[in-house]
């Protein structure tokens, strides 16, 4: 009952239904979150929310599965994100006033350890069951939802002052609608040599990324984040789960990996900045 009443104290009026052509706020009760039409929503027992609507997905267990986020959390607890990490809170530059959102948040390290750090409050949104599950569980004083964020992002207008998507997909058009005027939106996109050792050299994502949010918004800053660990067989095969790679026909062994990502800063386009020529990272 206490998790209950502390769910109730979180911002109740930002969620809104995702059911088509609804989109009415929700208010949360008890032990769930309903519109004015009616629409429910069961609140776990956990603490996350699925808002998942059958439109919304293209199998029956979208998302992250389960060994995939076990794996993940193993490389976290090995320290070997911690760089990425400490990069991704220097761009994001969060407050303790700040409302953040995480948009393909995942098992929910990211935004967990930069909330806990700062204090913000912090919004984790996924299409992956079990990963919001595993986020609800270690992070159980923020707000987790499982939603699909390609289609549409159940918030109200403008109700954060900043947006993070790590290595997850990208709706531009939403991420706009939900962000402030004056907020920030950080992107992080696998860089050309991450896990080079285990796939090869990748494309220059980031090129990509800004071509396709430069309708709404406008570059601010970029860095390139690297880091290599050397991994024993175990690790290494927690990144293949991690990375949707099929198992190798021979023994995986013990090796050094990269990880690597490029890190974009972006503010909105309003009437006042909408001019494309000023997308010059300071």
């Amino acid at each position: 009952m206490a998790l209950y009443k502390y769910l109730r104290l979180k911002t109740s009026f930002m969620l809104v239904c995702p059911v088509r052509h609804c989109q009415l706020p929700l208010q949360r009760d008890e032990r769930r979150v309903v519109c004015r039409r009616g629409h429910s929503f069961d609140i776990a027992r956990s603490g996350y929310i699925n808002l998942l609507q059958p439109q919304d997905r293209r199998s029956s267990q979208p998302g992250d599965s389960a060994a995939a986020v076990i794996a993940r959390r193993r490389l976290h607890e090995l320290g070997v994100t911690r760089p990425i990490l400490d990069a991704i809170a220097e761009m994001l530059d969060a407050h303790r006033e700040d409302v953040v959102l995480d948009a393909g948040c995942g098992d929910g390290f990211y935004l967990g350890e930069l909330a806990r750090a700062t204090g913000f409050q912090a919004h984790g949104l996924d299409i992956s069951v079990p990963a919001i599950q595993a986020a609800a569980r270690r992070y159980p004083q923020f707000e987790w939802i499982v939603a699909n964020a390609d289609r549409f992002v159940p918030y109200q207008d403008r109700s954060f002052s900043k947006v993070m998507s790590i290595t997850a997909r990208m709706n531009p058009r939403e991420f706009r609608r939900v962000l402030q005027d004056n907020g920030r939106l950080l992107i992080a996109v696998p860089a050309p040599d991450d896990f080079i050792e285990l796939r090869g050299g990748g494309p220059d994502r980031a090129a990509r990324t800004i071509d396709e949010f430069a309708g709404v918004f406008s570059l601010a800053a970029r860095r390139r984040v690297t880091t290599a660990a050397d991994l024993d067989a175990s690790a290494v095969q927690d990144v293949l789960v991690s990375i949707y790679r099929p198992l190798r026909p021979k023994p995986v062994e013990a090796q050094r990996v990269t990880f690597s990502l490029d890190l974009l800063r972006f503010t909105p386009r309003t009437a006042a900045n909408d001019d494309p020529r000023a997308d010059t990272p300071r």
